[in-house]
């Protein structure tokens, strides 16, 4: 059986690394960021060092996948194992259509060869990807090791660790050290606070300013606008939609039958529906996440539901022009984004390491925060929104009905986009004081799922994964 891994949170992820915005806010496919998304770029950035190594006269003929801890565990229900066979052939999340997918996977049975990198074809079959769930590498829950057998009979092998919100780590490879230098370093909440004590600068515009490390700052409103789009085609996708989830449970898309019954015919048209609508939205994003459709990784998959449904909510309700609505979402996503890069750096956003509280939590901290910046907050109001909306998500386990994510994924992202709003309004109501800062509940947040048992913490050998089945 797992054990829990008390080394979990030592990989090096860099607390004083700059994070780009564009690490947050990334648009790739369902279900899963750390076990869907994340496998496949480490595949794909296998793949490519692999076939480096035909014209050192060392070709690959064959690769082999193993997947190790809570990838194994939960693996088929978040399809990490068809994931990283599309790495392998050259798929990256962002590239490939969600619908091409199964054409390309049954192409690759059928024939049981792969074209490593989309250029290199290997025999391959998908026993090729093994699952080890009793197994955890050291360093982290989610691990995985890519092994290619060389023409000389040699072998070629790296291991990689998929920490949350589809970013990756290879093992062995430095991650501390950075050449960017932002204009505004920060490493935490209290840092925040400073600097915008001491420019006058809101959290936003903190973060536009270091994102000019990276681009210039139309090519950020670019970015940021695109974002806001795929959010908002997500949720319109979503309600479009009907018919059953695949994976087995048998679970009806709702977002649709639920926005038919809704009395107000938009909207905002009866005061008593408008958290209903705010659930509507978050669950219409999720619907599509577990149905491995085209989603915003916000900061995770699993959470994928939250900003949008609270930036719809901020959009509908509250801005009543298009430029204030594009305005609006901008310092939304800049200022979330900030909030997600604390978690990141003094943390993680990884429910294999933190349980939901990493991931539903973080989303909902984030959302907080960017809602009450965009109402208006104060910086210290804003740091209050995000402390709320993370001390009432502590100890939010993750224990995925069967792996897959959709119960109770689906509907507590309903829960975290709700509580999102209800935090915001609520810091909007002090003065920001407050008696538990926002690095407090990050640390407790971390401390909190170190204690966690693993069998909480996305391995559904726990909690709801087992109690519904033996009822």
């Amino acid at each position: 059986m797992p054990v829990d891994t008390s080394t979990s949170l030592a990989l090096d992820r860099g607390l004083h690394r700059p994070i780009s915005v564009a690490e947050l806010f990334t648009i790739g496919i369902g279900p899963s960021s750390s076990h869907t998304v994340g496998p496949m770029r480490a595949a794909f950035d296998f793949a490519q060092r692999a076939v480096g190594r035909a014209g050192e006269g060392a070709a690959p003929v064959r690769v082999t996948c193993d997947l190790y801890g809570s990838l194994a565990l939960t693996g088929r229900g978040h399809a990490t194992d068809t994931a990283a066979i599309l790495g392998l052939a050259g798929w990256e999340p962002e590239r490939l259509d969600p619908d091409a997918a199964p054409g390309i996977l049954a192409s690759i049975a059928a024939e049981e060869r792969l074209p490593l990198a989309g250029t290199h074809p290997i025999a391959f079959a998908p026993s090729d990807v093994i699952f080890h769930p009793r197994d955890f590498l050291p360093e982290h829950p989610n691990g995985m090791t890519l092994t290619a057998g060389l023409a000389d009979s040699g072998t070629y092998a790296e291991t990689y660790f998929s920490i949350g919100g589809g970013a990756i780590l290879r093992k062995g490879a430095p991650v501390g050290a950075s050449n960017v230098s932002v204009r505004h370093p920060f490493s935490s909440g209290a840092d925040l606070l400073a600097i915008s004590e001491a420019t006058g600068l809101g959290i936003a515009d903190i973060v536009r300013a270091n994102e000019t490390a990276w681009r210039e700052s139309t090519e950020t409103d670019a970015f940021l606008d695109a974002v806001r789009a795929a959010m908002h085609a997500c949720i319109d996708r979503g309600i479009a939609q009907e018919g059953v989830l695949p994976g087995g449970l048998k679970v009806r898309r709702r977002a649709r039958a639920i926005e038919q019954g809704l009395t107000g015919c938009v909207p905002g048209s009866n005061p008593a529906e408008v958290f209903e609508w705010v659930s509507l939205w978050a669950l219409a994003v999720n619907e599509e996440n577990a149905a491995g459709g085209r989603v915003v990784t916000a900061p995770t998959n699993g959470a994928a539901g939250v900003l949008p449904a609270v930036l719809r909510f901020y959009e509908t309700l509250v801005a009543r022009d298009e430029a204030t609505r594009r305005d609006g979402a901008r310092t939304f996503l800049l200022t979330a984004a900030a909030i997600g890069m604390l978690y990141k750096k003094r943390a993680s956003i990884s429910a294999a390491e933190m349980g939901c509280q990493g991931e539903v939590g973080v989303a909902c901290s984030m959302a907080a925060g960017g809602l009450a910046a965009i109402l208006g907050g104060t910086t210290a109001q804003v740091e209050n929104a995000a402390e709320i909306g993370m001390e009432h998500n502590l100890g939010l386990t993750c224990d995925p009905i069967g792996g897959l994510v959709q119960i109770p994924c689906i509907e507590r992202n309903t829960m975290g986009a709700v509580k999102a709003i209800n935090a915001a309004y609520l810091a909007l109501r002090g003065d920001g004081s407050h008696v538990v800062s926002l690095d407090a509940v990050i640390e407790t947040m971390r401390q909190t799922g170190e204690d966690m048992r693993s069998q909480y913490k996305e391995t559904s050998l726990g909690g709801l994964a087992v109690n519904v089945v033996e009822c």
